[in-house]
């Protein structure tokens, strides 16, 4: 493999992480929406957008095994390999939560406004990951060690949260009892964000080895 051609593969590599960061985004953004207005159709394409994240994580995962089969990389070039690995990595476990979430719709019954006081909570949740999912693909493509790091520390309101709603939930459930079979499809959501955030965090920390090759514990 020419030079040439090594650096054009490193680049391919760092833009099929970023598609899969967009991709995901989109599922999380999407999967939100579908929830707010119990859209089933978005819903579904949503959960079918998986695919979309998949294949590009077996690309990252064939692209890395050639360039290191094929080239001795150097330090700088290495960081940059291993660190797209394990960003896939966490890009697809968060897009597989993301989808998870599009399902929860699909479980819900009755009307949008059965379900007010529970779908409000997620979206305040959603809000803080899909800005800190922004936040990540802006450092990465900036290679803004401190940005990612500032990312990290949105994931403690995150974690505030799903404490806050969980409690919130059982408090509701138990007041009506009518509301228990969507809250506890709805339970499971906060969870899901709550998990997006580590998987963030764990983007973030991937970024931050990049740029600085310092590990560092974010979450």
């Amino acid at each position: 493999m020419s030079r040439e051609k090594y650096q054009r593969n490193l680049e391919i590599l760092r833009s099929n992480v970023l598609e899969m960061a967009e991709t995901s985004l989109c599922m999380l953004q999407n999967a939100t929406e579908s929830l707010n207005k119990l859209d089933k159709d978005l819903a579904r394409e949503t959960i079918a957008m998986d695919e979309i994240v998949d294949e590009h994580e077996m690309t990252v995962d064939k692209s890395v095994s050639t360039l290191i089969a094929l080239q001795q990389p150097i330090a700088g070039d290495m960081r940059l390999i291993t660190s797209c690995l394990t960003m896939a990595i966490d890009l697809e476990r968060l897009s597989d939560l993301a989808c998870n979430m599009a399902w929860v719709t699909l479980e819900i019954e009755g009307e949008r406004a059965d379900v007010e006081p529970l779908i409000s909570r997620i979206s305040m949740m959603s809000d803080i990951a899909q800005k800190m999912l922004e936040d990540a693909v802006v450092a990465f493509k900036s290679s803004d060690a401190e940005l990612a790091k500032k990312v990290t520390a949105e994931d403690d309101k995150l974690d505030r949260l799903f404490f806050e709603n969980e409690k919130e939930y059982i408090e509701l459930m138990i007041k009506d009892p009518s509301l228990i079979n969507n809250a506890s499809h709805l339970l499971f959501v906060l969870r899901y964000l709550e998990r997006i955030g580590d998987h963030i965090c764990n983007i973030c920390q991937s970024i931050v080895y990049l740029i600085t090759a310092e590990r560092v514990r974010l979450n």
